[in-house]
């Protein structure tokens, strides 16, 4: 098996202090996170952004913040959410790959999200997909069913996104596919060969999700987006402790840990944008 790539997400879209005081939040803390997460094993930062009062934002001032602090300190791969919140506008969205990261978040669906709905239209997909590809940003496509695994391809036959893609499989989230392994190896069936991929566990599945993702050659995310929790009863302190946790699980089953920079031969980043990234186009 290749090496296995952690990505961490440390603060997401809906966490907040109210369910878990640890979450961070302020560029300072979203930095601070990622970096120690880059010490304890992780290669790839997913990054959601919080104004001053805490409530998500797509300011491309703090996010440029946050990439300053990282980029200071370690050469992990960032990874900007183009989502934000539920009522992010497609303008705003779409404006974070004028960031230039190495990668970008590719939601590729409609879908009930909780008690909202997460638009994702075809129009707003093919804009992204035609920016991203425009950019030598590599899309993560974020697939909550299987049916968004055939929207995103639907758009690559269009010419708007470069083979190899990679999946990022989100199960557990209220509106989406459940997180159960029937459902995860459904949806590594789904997808092209030569494709690489990650999964997600929302919530208390994260470790289930995890364990079988290193079993079956993929790729994992953690962190306080996907978890607050770091076992039952218990909420976790920092986004590290998800990742040392991924380390020593992937060493007990004899998994290598993949670099940042191994991460990127991995998913044939089409440029090593370390040196770009946050310099605006």
């Amino acid at each position: 098996m290749e090496k296995l790539i952690i990505t961490v997400a440390p603060t997401g879209a809906q966490t907040t202090r109210e369910h878990n005081p640890h979450v961070p939040l302020s560029p300072k803390e979203i930095a601070d996170s990622i970096y120690e997460s880059w010490k304890a094993g992780a290669a790839i930062g997913h990054v959601h952004v919080r104004d001053v009062m805490g409530e998500n934002t797509m300011d491309l001032d703090v996010y440029q913040e946050v990439i300053d602090r990282v980029r200071e300190k370690c050469d992990i791969i960032l990874n900007l959410t183009t989502a934000g919140g539920l009522e992010t506008t497609e303008e705003e969205r779409l404006r974070v790959c004028e960031l230039n990261p190495e990668m970008a978040t590719f939601d590729a669906g409609s879908m009930n999200f909780g008690s909202g709905v997460f638009y994702n239209t075809p129009t707003f997909l093919e804009k992204l997909a035609s920016e991203t590809q425009k950019r030598n940003i590599r899309p993560e496509i974020e697939a909550f069913d299987v049916g968004m695994i055939d929207n995103a391809l639907r758009i690559a036959k269009k010419g708007l996104m470069d083979a190899p893609y990679h999946f990022q499989f989100v199960l557990g989230v209220a509106g989406g596919m459940p997180a159960t392994p029937k459902n995860l190896m459904h949806m590594v069936e789904s997808i092209p060969e030569g494709s690489t991929w990650s999964a997600i566990g929302a919530s208390k599945h994260q470790l289930t999700i995890n364990t079988m993702s290193i079993l079956l050659g993929g790729h994992v995310r953690v962190g306080m987006e996907d978890s607050v929790y770091f076992r039952k009863g218990e909420l976790a302190r920092t986004n590290a402790q998800f990742v040392t946790r991924i380390v020593e699980l992937a060493e007990t089953l004899g998994r290598e840990v993949a670099t940042p920079d191994e991460a990127r031969q991995i998913l044939k980043l089409q440029t090593n944008n370390m040196d770009r990234v946050g310099g605006r186009v």
